[in-house]
């Protein structure tokens, strides 16, 4: 298959800043953009957070609904997360149903948030067999600069962190602050130039190769795992992405700590 010619002719020019250890927009390989978080925007949701890195601009809304159990879960609720992007946000998304991509985005943000254990179903449970809550994510990208996936993950947590179970507007007791056990968040790379760079923006993307998305717990713990795109790496790339990614969680994690509201 030919390759393009923008982007063969973007591949070139970051092939050629990578081999000067730079990136289009001045940042170091493991360097973030800069990032603005806000927590409860969205005043109809039970939580809700926006999430500027760069030109990324995402939000975040949680919602509650009352389930019925699936019957070989009496005693859990459920979780779902769905990942929304329109037209306005970039050149490559298109109107109509959901496309690949933004349903990869959606699972692999759920998979980081179900796989952490971070909520814990069997307290979503309001009457075994009967009725439990289900806890819907909504994830909304406004624009894309790329690493849609950071951004949505980020913005879930914080909405999740902040968000209160309306049990009075179902009749079902008091509301209370969702419980978390932890908080897991997602650290993406992408394969550019040859190498991996951390947060890649919209032109790195286009030009770039395979991309990894690890989301880490407390402690360091990994909770999931997600290769994206063709390529392969390293043991030795693996061990740089992984320190790395552990160091920027905990960056992210002071940042998340300090955005608690009472």
């Amino acid at each position: 298959m030919s390759i393009p010619l923008v982007p063969g002719l973007l591949r070139d020019h970051l092939r050629e800043l990578s081999e000067r250890d730079e990136r289009v927009d001045g940042r170091g390989r493991l360097e973030g953009r800069p990032l603005e978080v806000e927590v409860n925007p969205i005043e109809r949701a039970e939580g809700s957070a926006r999430v500027r890195m760069g030109d990324t601009i995402v939000y975040a809304g949680v919602k509650f609904q009352i389930m019925t159990p699936y019957s070989d879960r009496p005693d859990q609720g459920g979780l779902m997360t769905s990942a929304e992007i329109r037209p306005i946000a970039g050149r490559n998304w298109e109107p109509g149903p959901p496309s690949e991509e933004s349903i990869e985005l959606g699972r692999v943000v759920d998979r980081g948030i179900r796989e952490s254990g971070c909520i814990d179903v069997n307290k979503l449970c309001i009457l075994p067999g009967e009725k439990a809550w289900q806890v819907i994510i909504d994830l909304h990208a406004i624009s894309d600069d790329g690493n849609l996936f950071d951004a949505f993950a980020l913005a879930a947590i914080v909405a999740l962190r902040n968000a209160t179970l309306p049990a009075e507007r179902f009749d079902v007791g008091e509301d209370e602050r969702l419980e978390l056990s932890c908080t897991p968040i997602m650290c993406s790379y992408h394969k550019v130039g040859g190498r991996f760079v951390y947060d890649a923006n919209g032109e790195e993307e286009l030009g770039g190769d395979e991309r990894i998305h690890i989301t880490l717990g407390d402690d360091g713990h990994v909770h999931s795992l997600q290769k994206g795109l063709r390529g392969a790496f390293t043991s030795e790339e693996f061990n740089d992405i992984m320190g790395a990614a552990r160091a920027r969680r905990e960056e992210l994690m002071q940042l998340v700590e300090s955005l608690e509201q009472d």
